[in-house]
């Protein structure tokens, strides 16, 4: 089993002790080094190429948001914030961060965004047939992204969705439903337009009343009377209709 390498940066050495202390309770996790200012991150992100950073965001000198604009936030690993100012929670969705952790957090908030950290660096590992779909559209001339983040409502939360780690998309009347392995969440969008929105270099429209993310297909599997069920890598099999058919088997090849 691959460890979860993690980066501790914090300019407080009890804050960092929480985290650390938190940390030693998971087997998938391996602390590759704590910092305590942004200077220090930098040199240990680029020698230690982390999975997974927790960043504080007030520091002095170089801060948590200057850590990601040094580096890019393209090149950034899984980020954290932590902090105890909850100002900062939007500027730190609009840079990619997957969490932010307010100070003081307790234990089972921490072991819910260690989920959150699984099932994102879990989605990030394409399979050999989403890689295949991707190489394929790549050969056609793009068009450009339209949507790549989300933000959900849902009982009082609010919710930051990438839209790269979605599994598939189903209808549900006036509105769809996002599938992120074992989470679903209703977002108010017709397929139609939710079809338009979407990369199409990554989704496919496997049905009238579904999407799949390609990256996320395992295989394709046959089934009566000459059809198929689409297998995602978590298991989740989904029929592929005939009208749509064509259109996957343009960006999959002549194989079936």
């Amino acid at each position: 089993m691959n460890k979860i390498r993690t980066l501790v940066v914090d300019d407080e050495p009890m804050a960092r002790e929480r985290v650390l202390s938190l940390l030693q309770q998971e087997d998938d996790v391996e602390v590759v080094g704590e910092c305590s200012d942004g200077t220090q991150a930098l040199a240990a992100i680029q020698h230690q190429s982390p999975d997974l950073v927790f960043l504080d965001v007030q520091m002095p000198g170089l801060d948590g948001f200057g850590v990601i604009e040094a580096i890019g936030a393209e090149k950034m690993p899984t980020v954290i914030f932590v902090t105890a100012y909850d100002e900062y929670a939007l500027r730190a969705f609009e840079v990619h961060a997957l969490d932010y952790l307010l100070k003081p957090f307790g234990r089972e908030r921490f072991r819910e965004t260690l989920k959150h950290v699984r099932a994102s660096l879990e989605r990030r590992r394409p399979g050999d047939l989403g890689r295949r779909l991707l190489a394929l559209v790549n050969d056609i001339k793009p068009e450009p992204a339209k949507l790549d983040r989300l933000v959900v409502k849902s009982g009082g939360r609010v919710f930051f969705l990438r839209t790269d780690e979605l599994d598939w998309i189903e209808a549900a009347g006036n509105y769809v439903r996002l599938h992120l392995g074992e989470e679903s969440h209703l977002f108010r969008e017709t397929m139609n337009r939710m079809e338009a929105r979407l990369d199409p270099r990554r989704f496919v429209r496997i049905h009238r009343s579904r999407i799949v993310n390609s990256e996320r297909i395992k295989e394709l599997q046959p089934w009566f009377n000459g059809e198929y069920v689409v297998i995602l890598r978590n298991g989740t099999r989904l029929p592929l209709s005939r009208g749509y058919r064509d259109k996957l088997q343009e960006r999959l090849g002549k194989g079936f």
